[in-house]
Parts: structure tokens; C-alpha cells; sequence
């Protein structure tokens, strides 16, 4: 199985909802848990665990049915924002979803399901999500780009440099909860800031949880982006943007490119 340049895959992959239910062989379930022990982390100082477990591990019927599914769970560390160890988990975990998709295996963010309780008590961290994967039963990738349904680049971004284009729209492609694109650019010479909306009340209630976790997927994809373009990248908090952000937008992160 092979971990290149995920840049091209991004503009193919798509969320899986159906799979074959044949679990997968173990020298492919042993490649893929290779492959979780050698995920890089946002911030090294959260402590994460994640699970490959089962479909008779989860309880809920509100799921995509997969043979398998990674469960991640992650010290509840507040790390520049109130729930930034959950951007972690999402910058981290994204890197197995493009992996899956450049393996010809299929996978899918699961929200709403929760492993059964004997899995949960298996880790002292906190329980943060699910992502299905196996076999698909479907198409695994996308035709061409039109077939995303995505906000336009200027609908998500304040930066007048063409030149950046093509690294945005690595993030712009990301996936995220109810589709809701939370995510915001602005950038300062060679850094791109990164900020999340803030929903309303009634729209709280639904994305406060996935918020967080889908501003680490973009993240991740812009990282993707910039290194694919030859860019070295850090990820640094910068307080002059945070005091800079948008109105309507709450700062998590900025990307930093030489």
C-alpha cells in the first residue's frame, strides 16, 4: 500500500456509503495499522488512541455499514481553542481517509455513531469519532471536480494572490459534517490564516462537535497543497491574527510557508 503525494487524490476522493461487508485480509488490516502508527499529529503533546474495530462494535443503526471502522479517542486538551485536540484528531485522521482513497479502499467520516460500550471502556481518552472504511460497492472516485459540491474560492477566502489558488483549493475540496464548509482564509505574506465560522444558535446545536474536527481536515489538505506546490510548511498560532480575524469567524491556526 503506498502513502505519495495525496494532492491528486483530493481532487478525486469521495465518501463512501457503501461497502462490501467481507472483512478485509489481515495483511491488509496489518498494512493499514502500520499506517496509523505513523500518522502525524497537529499537536505532539495530545495524547490519541485509535481502534480498529469492527461493525458489531458500533451501536447505532444511523450508520454507513462497513466491515470496519477506525475509532479515535484523544485527551481532551484545550490547545489554542477551547476544542482544539479535536482539530487534531481531524487533521490526523483526514491522512487515513486520503490514504484509504489512494488504496483503492473506501472510507467515510461517521458522526453520529458511538463504538459499544465495552470499546469505549477500553481507553481512558475521550471517544471523538468514527471513520468506516472497507471495500466499496460503489464507484470509488470522482469522475472530475464538478462533481464536488463545494462553495467557490472566493466565498471562503479574503486573499487576492492568484498564486495561492491552487494550494486553497486543496482545502476547499475538504470534506466536513452536513457539508457545512466552516472554514475561512485570509493570509499575511507568506502565512495563511485559518478561522472557523460562528453559527448561530440553532446551528450550534448541530455542528458545535464536527466544527473543530472539520477545521482539521482543511487543514490538513492545505498542508497537502503547499507541499505538493514545494512549499515548507509550519503550522503556528499567531496572535496577530487571531486579534485580526473576521467578523464572524473565530481563529484557529495559521500555516506558515518558505
Amino acid at each position: 500500500m503506498k502513502d505519495a503525494d495525496f494532492y491528486p487524490i483530493i481532487f478525486r476522493r469521495k465518501s463512501i456509503r457503501t461497502y462490501d461487508p467481507t472483512p478485509l485480509d489481515e495483511d491488509i488490516l496489518g498494512n493499514i495499522k502500520d499506517q496509523i502508527t505513523s500518522l502525524k499529529p497537529l499537536y505532539n503533546d495530545i495524547e490519541v488512541d485509535f481502534k480498529i474495530i469492527s461493525q458489531s462494535d458500533v451501536n447505532s443503526r444511523m450508520m454507513k455499514k462497513a466491515p470496519h471502522y477506525i475509532a479515535a479517542f484523544s485527551e481532551a486538551k484545550e490547545k489554542h481553542t477551547e476544542e482544539g485536540y479535536k482539530t487534531n484528531i481531524g487533521f490526523i485522521l483526514q491522512q487515513m481517509d486520503l490514504f484509504f482513497s489512494a488504496n483503492g479502499l473506501g472510507s467515510c467520516w461517521q458522526g453520529i455513531p458511538k463504538p459499544r460500550k465495552k470499546v469505549l471502556e477500553s481507553s481512558d481518552l475521550e471517544f471523538i469519532i468514527l471513520m468506516a472504511f472497507g471495500n466499496p460497492k460503489e464507484t470509488l472516485h470522482r469522475n472530475n471536480i464538478l462533481e464536488f459540491k463545494r462553495k467557490p474560492l472566493q466565498k471562503i477566502c479574503k486573499i487576492s494572490d492568484s498564486g495561492v489558488d491552487e494550494i486553497l483549493e486543496a482545502a476547499r475540496l475538504a470534506p466536513s459534517a452536513i457539508n457545512s464548509q466552516p472554514w475561512f482564509f485570509t493570509r499575511n505574506n507568506h502565512v495563511i490564516n485559518v478561522h472557523s465560522f460562528k453559527p448561530n444558535i440553532i446551528r450550534a446545536i448541530i455542528m458545535k462537535k464536527y466544527i473543530p474536527i472539520d477545521m482539521g481536515i482543511a487543514l490538513y489538505h492545505l498542508k497537502v497543497g503547499a507541499e505538493h506546490f514545494g512549499k515548507t510548511v509550519e503550522i503556528v498560532f499567531d496572535e496577530n491574527a487571531k486579534n485580526n480575524t473576521p467578523n464572524g469567524y473565530n481563529y484557529v491556526i495559521s500555516l506558515k510557508m518558505d
